[in-house]
Order: structure tokens, then C-alpha cells, then sequence
């Protein structure tokens, strides 16, 4: 696509081989099949059907996973009476190595 938006109705292998980046090396078994499969296409045609392709393709997330449920209003003070409070730690101390980063 890039060979021909660059001007090059028919690529070849070689046109291929100089759109990649340097270091990059090509099959060229692939790139042979690659090149008569795309022989005599129209890069409108080849786009349209990408396309419709794409379309049938499931690309909506499921809206992800929600919070937990919210307390009902039936469940009042008994169920918060009922959960044990939350106890916080305490932050350690770091060990002294004998030096410090910023002095």
C-alpha cells in the first residue's frame, strides 16, 4: 500500500524491500506470494474489501468489569455492625545501609 501511495502503481520486490525499515529483512518466498496474490488489483478494491472484513471483526469492549455491589438500603446498620473495621499498617521504617542516596 505504501509503494503504491508512493507512486508505484505495479511494485516490485525489490520496491517492497526499500519501504522497510533498515535492518529489516523480507521472506522473499512471502514476498513473492505476496505480490501475485495483490497482481492486477486495484488498491481501492483491496482497501474496500479489507473493509468489509474488518467490519464482521468484534472490536466493542464489554464495557469492562464493574465496582462491587453498593450496600442495599435493607441491609441499614446491622451489615455495617457486622463488618470488623479496617486496621491500618503501619509504614516500616527502612533499614539503615549506611549511606543515603542524597547526601
Amino acid at each position: 500500500m505504501l509503494c503504491v501511495l508512493g507512486g508505484n502503481a505495479s511494485p516490485d520486490a525489490a520496491a517492497f524491500k526499500k519501504v522497510l525499515a533498515p535492518g529489516v529483512e523480507a521472506d522473499d518466498a512471502a514476498l513473492t506470494k505476496v505480490i501475485s496474490e495483490l497482481d492486477g488489483k486495484s488498491i481501492n478494491d483491496l482497501d474496500e474489501a479489507g473493509q468489509k472484513k474488518l467490519a464482521s471483526v468484534p472490536s466493542g469492549g464489554s464495557g469492562g468489569g464493574g465496582g462491587g455491589d453498593a450496600p442495599t438500603a435493607k441491609a441499614g446498620p446491622a451489615a455495617k455492625a457486622a463488618a470488623p473495621p479496617e486496621e491500618e499498617e503501619e509504614e516500616e521504617e527502612e533499614a539503615d545501609m549506611g549511606f543515603s542516596l542524597f547526601d
